[in-house]
């Protein structure tokens, strides 16, 4: 335990030695690297004395430092940035063509991240998210996430946008280990894609790479995605095996990827470049197409619309963390502790109450069917009725401002 004491002061000024063996290599990226504050060695040092090499961190109290200002239930949002990629696929005739448009959708929202290496609000039991999408053409979008479950740790999120024929039903159950100088996140649970102008193909099933948080007690903190996730669509009969390539020691670069998509046995394609940058496909006869240009395309982002605190219920994330975000965006980070801990100790108090009067939790918007989360909610047929129906779901009352 002493050598990652020792290892620790390298935040704090002091280099160990083999340190060079894990610094960032030349190519990274500006924004995929932060240092700490000159005055959060000391935390660090209480970071590692809850460590063990392997173990789960669920249980592990993180300093506020490392924490990104918003709840994990809205960060998913980050995938509902590029939707746009999919409206219109279900007019597409060539079922190839709607696979890759889901692909597109999928790979889009890689590149938008914190800078260096920030860890959203690990989200409380019945906390939930809720927003909605205004595009230029006048057509909207809504979303909704719910934490279902607290042991183990369940994110259920729903994405819908009636008029443009897209849906996104997804769960996310974060695992995360300590590696030694590197944070391993592993995420389990799945995005189910529907093109709603498409019921014949049923849905796109895709799964998460790893997250790894490099450089945790020495050297320059930065984020890398890894290892392998997959699309599929099991009634058009089309697979996509996608790397995400981690930077080796002496070759390689940051935020690549790689990956082959087949139809049955036969491969049609192949995927290359890199997740926050530009990433192309090319299919069996050579030809070359821009899936994403992050640089080009990455700020063509529609913005979402949240009530304001004051019209938020009391479990609704930003005003659930309204202290403990203003701490950490005020740099005050004893305030930052304060705040976090009132939160979870008042969630403690809650499930206690609940275990003595055996109460079970029922989720507000989710309910279990076949083993996944899905919402409570029964979309109709016709897009004008949906978008009614979708608002009336998510927000039983109109707030004040939203039709402003």
């Amino acid at each position: 335990m002493m050598g990652l004491f020792n290892q620790a002061t390298s935040k704090m000024g002091y280099k160990p030695r083999g340190a060079d063996e894990d610094k960032v290599p030349d190519d990274t990226e500006p924004d995929d690297t932060s240092i700490l504050d000159e005055n959060e060695g000391s935390i660090i040092a209480s970071l590692i004395s809850q460590l063990r090499v392997g173990m789960d961190l669920h249980k592990v109290t993180f300093p506020t430092f490392v924490l990104e200002p918003r709840s994990m239930l809205e960060r998913i949002t980050d995938f509902m940035s590029h939707p746009d990629l999919l409206f219109g696929a279900e007019n597409c005739d060539d079922p190839e063509e709607r696979f890759i448009r889901v692909l597109q959708y999928y790979l889009a929202g890689w590149h938008i991240k914190p800078k260096g290496v920030k860890k959203p609000y690990n989200p409380v039991l019945g906390e939930f998210f809720r927003c909605r999408y205004d595009y230029a053409d006048g057509s909207r979008g809504f979303y909704i996430a719910e934490q279902v479950s607290h042991h183990p740790p369940i994110s259920a999120f729903y994405y819908v946008s009636p008029q443009n024929k897209v849906a996104v039903i997804g769960e996310l159950r974060p695992k995360s280990k300590f590696l030694g100088n590197s944070v391993s996140t592993t995420m389990e649970g799945e995005n189910r894609v529907y093109l709603l102008g498409r019921p014949e193909d049923k849905e796109y099933v895709i799964s998460m790479p790893n997250m790894y948080a490099r450089g945790i007690l020495w050297g320059k903190m930065f984020l890398e995605l890894g290892d392998s996730c997959m699309a599929k669509n099991e009634q058009t009969g089309h697979y996509a095996d996608i790397q995400f390539k981690t930077k080796g020691y002496f070759s390689g670069t940051y935020n690549a990827i790689s990956g082959r998509i087949r139809r049955g046995n036969s491969d049609i394609g192949e995927i290359s470049g890199k997740w926050s940058a530009v990433m192309e496909y090319k299919n069996a006869k050579g030809e070359k197409r821009v899936l994403f240009d992050a640089q080009k395309d990455g700020q063509n982002i529609a913005p979402k619309w949240v009530a304001p605190e004051e019209e938020q219920e009391p479990n609704e994330s930003r005003r659930l963390w309204t202290r403990l975000t203003h701490a950490i965006v005020a740099r005050d980070m004893d305030a930052a502790t304060e705040a976090k801990t009132a939160v979870e100790e008042s969630q403690r108090e809650a499930r206690r109450k609940m275990d003595e009067h055996g109460e079970v939790h029922v989720p507000r918007f989710f309910h279990l069917k076949d083993g996944r989360w899905v919402p409570k909610l029964s979309l109709p047929s016709d897009p004008h009725e949906a978008t009614q129906a979708v608002e009336k779901f998510i927000w039983p009352t109109l707030p004040p401002s939203y039709a402003q």
